[in-house]
């Protein structure tokens, strides 16, 4: 091969397993830590080699209001969650996805995915790409948008791309992230429903979430997991109640493991990337796409 042609990653043909931590998040940072260190503990004990913890697990959903103390939850990375998690992922030999809020420098933040490797070392970064602004998610209030792409990390059990919650809205984030060989999708979430919402709403919203990313999953002919946190936070008549359900899609869209609405949940289940290889020869997406035919998508709007 040529010096100046970059190499594709090496195929990884063999099945790994995969552990989602679903938990509920108390007011005490620590304690978030605690429980989340005893979730990947239980997804190791029960196989997994590459477990993904909910989007911001540290902390309750802060974003529920625009307050400037909240930035003091914030810290960097590497810090001390990734120095914590980096000790625990040596010792469990597990590759480790963690959600964290990044100060990357004096009034400067990101919602961020940390990615450690099996031996401890910080694979490297996603910052999430779209912030969200809407009644009770107030992230534009605390986050930058991301500015290092879209990503796929290689660790030791398989090549894998981390995308964020409102990112899984996005088919172009799953297809870029895909295209670059992820072998599996990950989504830390936070999610739920609104109290006013829930009984017109809750079920058509619920459903929603579940299937663009088994849309996804089928689109790409790649597995797609995403994990959410669970149980109610804020006041009464205006909190959130998170909706659970973290689940595991394969490549053709079908659920292989779902965790409950209400319940905190460790999951674990398997990837055998070579059910990717069969499912993208009976559905040729990526053979069919039409490359050239595509610039006007990043157009803002084209009426």
């Amino acid at each position: 091969m040529p010096a100046n042609v970059i190499a594709p990653p090496a195929r990884r043909d063999s099945p790994f397993k995969i552990g989602l931590v679903q938990m509920a998040c108390s007011t005490n940072p620590e304690a978030n830590l605690t429980k989340a260190i005893s979730g990947i503990r239980e997804a190791a004990r029960n196989g997994a080699e590459i477990v993904c913890l909910q989007e911001l697990f540290r902390s309750q959903y802060f974003c529920r209001e625009e307050n400037a103390e909240l930035f003091n939850l914030a810290e960097p990375i590497p810090g001390p969650s990734t120095e914590t998690l980096s000790s625990l992922a040596r010792e469990l030999q597990v590759s480790i996805v963690a959600s964290l809020f990044e100060q990357r420098a004096p009034g400067l933040y990101h919602n961020t995915a940390a990615v450690l490797d099996a031996d401890g070392s910080l694979v490297g970064l996603y910052r999430k790409m779209h912030i969200p602004d809407d009644p009770l998610y107030f992230e534009k209030f605390y986050f930058t948008p991301g500015d290092l792409g879209f990503r796929n990390f290689e660790t030791r059990y398989s090549r894998i791309g981390v995308l964020v919650c409102w990112d899984q809205w996005y088919p172009e984030c799953a297809r870029i992230t895909s295209l670059q060989g992820a072998n599996v999708l990950f989504y830390p979430t936070a999610i739920g429903w609104h109290p006013s919402e829930k009984a017109q709403y809750g079920e058509a919203q619920l459903d929603a979430w579940r299937t663009i990313q088994r849309a996804h999953a089928i689109a790409n002919g790649v597995f797609v997991a995403a994990v959410n946190r669970t149980g109610f936070e804020g006041p009464a008549d205006n909190g959130l109640e998170f909706w659970g359900s973290s689940f595991l899609a394969d490549p053709f869209g079908r659920v292989i493991a779902q965790a409950p609405v209400d319940q905190e949940q460790v999951l674990v289940a398997e990837c055998d990337p070579k059910q990717m290889d069969e499912v993208r020869r009976n559905w040729p997406f990526l053979r069919d796409r039409r490359i050239d035919a595509y610039a006007p998508i990043t157009q803002r709007w084209l009426a």
